[in-house]
């Protein structure tokens, strides 16, 4: 079994090197390391070459999806291909508890970890703070497997057997970042085996705001997204209603007393875009690449 860490990133560069850099402090190092870019210069060659295991830079369209579909292209069967954000550090020890997961658990098909911090949420959170947070930790005991629904796109790792086997991809009409992307693929994914999260599996997602698409953008995916899925049957109705919902609640809230950091007036707008589009009849994700 090859462990592969695959980080699909653009227009990031200041923030993806101490990621990549971070990751040669496993103490369980990938056999491979896979950078999807779409522009030139989006990576630091430097950065590749000092590393103590292999590494590959790859280019493919830009989007999310295309550039996750470029590394699962790259993969075989007994591989396990770890998706890690550009602003995702690990624990020390993530590595090789994915391994002994993937060893001693042949049903599981798709695992994603436990995020200790999440910058999502709020401003971000610097790196120092990061690093700081993952060098703290302790070891794990007795690792603890939970069902769930679908994986975390910003740390979410594959088993490669089913995805070779049925060429399953992510799907390209998700465009830009590919908000849910995740959840699509994890359900595509759930027939062929067990979908768990681990507390073996640690680390801090930065949800650093740089380079990330425009409120309007993401507005309309909020609304598009979920419904597409919903359409697909990748999505319960109750969850995708529950999840376009809860944002459109929250952009309207807050549209008057933004926090500094979002776009809430920009991301309403967006939804209420998306909502003509529906009344019309032309509502679809790839729309949202269009707006400016």
């Amino acid at each position: 079994m090859r462990l592969i860490v695959a980080i699909p990133t653009t227009g990031r560069r200041a923030i993806v090197g101490p990621t990549i850099r971070a990751i040669a402090d496993q103490t369980r190092l990938p056999d491979l390391l896979i950078v999807v870019t779409a522009r030139e210069g989006d990576v630091d060659a430097a950065d590749l070459r000092s590393l103590p295991f292999p590494a590959r830079l790859e280019r493919s369209d830009l989007g999310l999806t295309r550039q996750r579909n470029r590394a699962l292209d790259l993969i075989v069967p007994d591989d396990v291909l770890l998706f890690l954000d550009d602003d995702f550090l690990m624990a020390p020890d993530y590595l090789a508890a994915l391994e002994a997961l993937f060893t001693s658990r042949s049903d599981v098909v798709l695992a994603t970890g436990t995020v200790l911090k999440d910058g999502i949420i709020g401003p971000g959170i610097p790196l120092d703070e990061a690093v700081a947070t993952v060098a703290a930790l302790p070891p794990v005991g007795d690792p603890r497997l939970v069902p769930v629904y679908n994986g975390y796109g910003c740390n979410m790792a594959v088993r490669g057997r089913p995805v070779v086997e049925t060429g399953l991809r992510f799907d390209v009409a998700l465009p830009l970042y590919g908000w849910l992307e995740d959840v699509d693929f994890s359900r595509a994914l759930a027939p062929h085996g067990a979908l768990v999260r681990s507390d073996a599996l640690r680390g801090v997602h930065m949800g650093t705001k740089t380079g990330r698409v425009s409120g309007l953008r993401l507005g309309y995916s909020q609304v598009a997204n979920p419904i597409y899925l919903m359409s697909k049957g990748t999505m319960r109705a109750s969850r995708a209603a529950a999840i376009l919902l809860r944002n459109l609640v929250r952009n309207l809230a807050r549209a008057l007393w933004p926090e500094p950091e979002v776009d809430r007036r920009g991301r309403l707008r967006g939804n209420l875009r998306a909502f003509a589009d529906l009344l019309r009849g032309r509502l679809h994700p790839q729309r949202a690449a269009e707006l400016e």
